[in-house]
């Protein structure tokens, strides 16, 4: 009998932390998970940690939402501006670089807007408005969307004016805006991870690349506990500590498709461009 007790006990007992289920989750943008950059280093910090991650991957911008909503504990997204404010309101804790690569103006083989080549974004941006050559964008208020905007905003044009002519807004991830651009034979603005990782490519090539203005940092933040109670500080610190590591860094650096390095670790230095 007493040791049918003392079974009984140590059933009903709590699991010590170790044993427990240790998941967090991390609200990410959609470049992160469709350029496999996730499928590559997650299994590396779970290995490492014992914790696993769940990913919900949106725009920055839908992102930022969750947080916001306390239903992820931790985000990781492209929009500084965006992410100096979530902190600045106290929905995130502490901010910090991660990586970062750059954008990308594609098009089509047939290059109506004469752009090729081309290193000034908002030239080029001006001149596939004032040729009204087709252009999809994401329109999500993702990172992706909010860069494409501004730099709209640089070149002098406001693309609303061209929405249902030559500007078309899908309100989806990078992945279906580049499969419209290419069924249409569009031009888009991507994130170079996720183009590098796309195969739909048909006729689509880069046509704009290497301008400063194209530099695209992503950052890391604790969802702000003393807001949201339930937030998993511990685990999730945990998981921003190893991606800004020298462990998670190599991890990031090591991430290639075709012996191409779609992601650039900068935790430890200071952004190349401001």
């Amino acid at each position: 009998m007493l040791r049918r007790l003392l079974l009984l006990a140590l059933l009903a007992s709590p699991l010590p932390l170790a044993a427990q289920d240790r998941t967090i989750t991390v609200a990410s943008t959609t470049s992160t998970e469709q350029s496999g950059l996730f499928g590559h280093i997650l299994p590396i910090f779970t290995r490492e940690t014992g914790i696993t991650v769940r990913v919900v991957a949106l725009g920055t911008g839908q992102a930022l939402d969750v947080g916001r909503r306390g239903d992820a504990d931790v985000v990781f997204v492209h929009d500084r501006v965006a992410e100096q404010r979530f902190v600045a309101e106290g929905h995130g804790v502490a901010r910090q670089h991660v990586m970062f690569n750059d954008f990308v103006i594609v098009g089509p083989e047939a290059e109506p807007a004469g752009i090729a080549g081309s290193r000034d974004t908002a030239a080029a941006l001006k001149r596939i408005a004032e040729s009204r050559a087709p252009f999809i964008s994401r329109g999500d208020r993702s990172g992706t969307h909010a860069a494409e905007l501004r730099l709209w905003q640089q070149a002098g044009v406001d693309p609303l004016a061209g929405r249902g002519a030559w500007y078309r807004e899908i309100g989806q991830g990078m992945g279906p805006t580049l499969n419209t651009a290419a069924a249409q034979g569009a031009y888009a603005m991507t994130d170079r991870g996720t183009w590098l990782s796309f195969r739909n490519r048909q006729g689509l090539r880069v046509v704009v690349e290497g301008d400063v203005r194209l530099f695209n940092q992503y950052g890391v933040m604790l969802v702000n506990p003393q807001r949201h109670p339930h937030v998993k500080q511990a685990d999730g610190q945990r998981f921003i500590d190893w991606i800004v590591s020298r462990a998670g860094q190599a991890a990031i650096a090591g991430y290639r498709i075709n012996g191409e390095q779609l992601f650039f670790p900068n935790a430890a230095q200071p952004e190349p461009v401001s």
